[in-house]
């Protein structure tokens, strides 16, 4: 009884997902008429009907969307559960899945975390906008974001790490190379390599250079940090940057880093997590660890 009732609401996912009964039956390995039967009894037990049906063709209905969520819901809670008991079993061999916006201090960080839990995988997402961040997070699809944007929301803590304030990255032989600091006004005409628009720190980037009365000139927008600071590198344009989100390129021989004098263009980093969702031991290692590692002077050529 409780077995049929677990496949009755993997095969409503299932075909809620795919809204067609037959390629339903094909992914669960299942035939047609008994997947049929399956929903069926399952909405003579509920007293609704959960689907729109066209033939083979189904789209979910009011009742079906309320369900849905509940059965996923319910999903989720036991995939937390068997995480904890592998947990138990093991706490120095977990999995910490984690989005990092700071791409030249991963490896760094990443490095030193694994010299003390070699056993541990780390599993790094690439997301975009704050907004995928909050989601992966609210959906449990990720333990950690450590970024650059403060995330919000009823099930997620915030804990500042640093705070840090932007400046130019400027190729070496540039006329602001030699000045320890500049208004950002200064660089009204100059040539930008960014970040894509969809960006959030381009987002802020672009608002820091509206605050100083000018609409950036971007001469090229790239998806990849590394290619931003390969640009500067060529003397193509320059960008802008946080000192300690480069590492060690900070120093490198090509480019200087100038200060903004005017407007204070500050970010703060921090990581978040979902309080409510399971986070292993070594995920908490890893919190443990990020906090430790940002409290420490980090040595840009490491």
């Amino acid at each position: 009884m409780i077995a049929l009732e677990f496949l009755q609401l993997k095969y409503f996912q299932a075909v809620a997902r795919l809204e067609h009964i037959t390629q339903a039956a094909k992914e669960l390995n299942v035939s047609q008429p008994s997947l049929s039967n399956s929903i069926q009894r399952l909405e003579k037990k509920l007293g609704v009907p959960l689907f729109e049906r066209q033939g083979r063709q189904v789209k979910l209905n009011a009742f079906g969307r309320t369900y849905l969520r509940r059965v996923e819901r319910a999903f989720l809670e036991l995939e937390e559960g068997e995480r904890e008991l592998t947990d138990m079993a093991g706490l120095e061999r977990g999995v910490v899945s984690v989005s990092v916006t700071l791409p030249y201090v991963l490896p760094t960080m990443l490095k030193d975390f694994l010299t003390h839990h070699p056993h541990v995988r780390i599993i790094q997402r690439q997301l975009g906008s704050v907004l995928d961040m909050k989601t992966e997070l609210e959906n449990a699809d990720i333990d950690f974001c450590i970024c650059t944007t403060p995330i919000t929301g009823p099930d997620i803590e915030w804990l500042t790490l640093a705070e840090e304030e932007l400046c130019l990255t400027v190729p070496k032989g540039h006329r602001f190379a030699s000045r320890e600091s500049i208004a950002l006004s200064e660089a009204a005409d100059e040539p930008f390599i960014t970040l894509s628009s969809v960006s959030n720190f381009r987002e802020i980037t672009d608002g820091f250079c509206r605050r100083a009365g000018f609409e950036p000139h971007i001469a090229f927008e790239l998806e990849e940090v590394s290619s931003i600071q390969t640009l500067v590198e060529m003397g193509l344009g320059i960008t802008f940057t946080l000192p300690l989100s480069l590492g060690k390129r900070a120093s490198h021989p090509d480019t200087v880093q100038v200060k903004i004098s005017d407007p204070v263009c500050q970010r703060t980093f921090g990581i978040a997590w979902n309080k409510k969702h399971y986070l292993s031991g070594a995920a908490i290692h890893f919190r443990e660890f990020v906090i430790d590692f940002f409290s420490k002077p980090i040595n840009p050529s490491s």
